[in-house]
């Protein structure tokens, strides 16, 4: 599969402050890469670098194998890209914005403002005033506006803000319907877990600047740790019984004993037959899987993450 975007040990330093170092990362054609990091981890500074909108202090970035540079600006007809809060003119109506936006981008096709304000379900609002949009549907708007001229890479900085539920829903099944029937190449940022592991088929985790670690969306249920929680009216008889057994249980952080032996996950009923066998009163038992926020906080080295 085709390397659509990378960077090669970008860094970006402002003073003493190392916003991004260091970073590597190869995004394949057509795959939706999940940016995921704590707000000021360097994200959407990494964004700039990529748009050439900020110079590095070292290494470098490419996209579609050409250099990114400021002023490079062969790379903007295939990319769509939105960057923190999108900008529009405040007392210029929805519709209006973009076919300014449509001309700056010299598209010929004058249905595209419609086209994108029908897809983006702008419809309702194309002749409202952008200052008084809400913040959802402003955000709306700059993804019509990243999208508009039917990019072959869209860039895009936490494109979800301020969207309700339904609304979150309708931009995430539009970005994997972009990524899988017309094989757009997705660089998304954000620091909201969960959405990031519906949509993503590949995650970096930023912290402080740094690349931790890049997994496949498909290995997150291997990564995630799983533990056996127990809990009993008579904790020390029941942690007697299973440290006799051969286990090591330990306690948690709301008291629960667990134990993380995978022959007691897989199987949590020989557990509570020997227990139930010993006379030993079982109060909890459950199977507790790690949720990609614990694993992410955990893999950041913050609390929160199962240990």
């Amino acid at each position: 599969m085709k390397e659509t975007i990378k960077t090669d040990k970008l860094s970006k330093h402002f003073k003493a402050v190392k916003a991004v170092e260091d970073l590597s990362i190869n995004i394949r054609e057509g795959e939706i890469y999940g940016f995921l990091g704590l707000n000021g981890a360097g994200k959407t500074t990494t964004i700039r670098m990529l748009l050439g909108l900020i110079r590095p202090t070292s290494g470098a970035s490419y996209i579609q194998g050409k250099r990114i540079r400021p002023g490079c600006n062969e790379i903007w007809n295939d990319i769509g890209y939105m960057v923190e809060i999108p900008y529009s003119y405040p007392d210029l109506t929805v519709r209006e914005n973009l076919e300014i936006f449509r001309r700056l981008r010299f598209i010929a096709d004058k249905n595209a403002v419609n086209s994108i304000i029908e897809k983006l379900h702008l419809t309702e609002y194309a002749d409202r005033r952008a200052k008084d949009l809400s913040q959802g549907n402003s955000q709306r708007v700059g993804l019509a506006r990243a999208l508009i001229h039917n990019p072959k890479i869209l860039i895009l900085d936490e494109p979800t803000n301020g969207l309700d539920p339904a609304g979150i829903v309708e931009i995430r099944e539009m970005l994997i319907n972009l990524s899988r029937n017309n094989g757009i190449t997705i660089f998304i940022s954000s620091h909201i877990l969960g959405e990031i592991s519906k949509l993503a088929t590949r995650i970096g985790i930023i912290h402080e600047g740094k690349l931790l670690q890049e997994i496949n969306t498909a290995d997150l249920g291997r990564l995630c740790q799983k533990r056996l929680l127990l809990d009993s009216s008579d904790k020390n008889a029941l942690v007697s019984l299973l440290t006799q057994y051969g286990y090591s249980p330990g306690m948690n952080e709301n008291g629960h004993i667990e134990l993380k032996e995978a022959e007691t996950i897989d199987h949590p009923g020989e557990i509570a037959k020997l227990i139930v066998n010993m006379n030993i009163p079982l109060e909890l038992l459950k199977v507790e899987e790690e949720d990609l926020e614990s694993y992410f906080l955990r893999t950041i080295g913050m609390k929160g993450g199962n240990s």
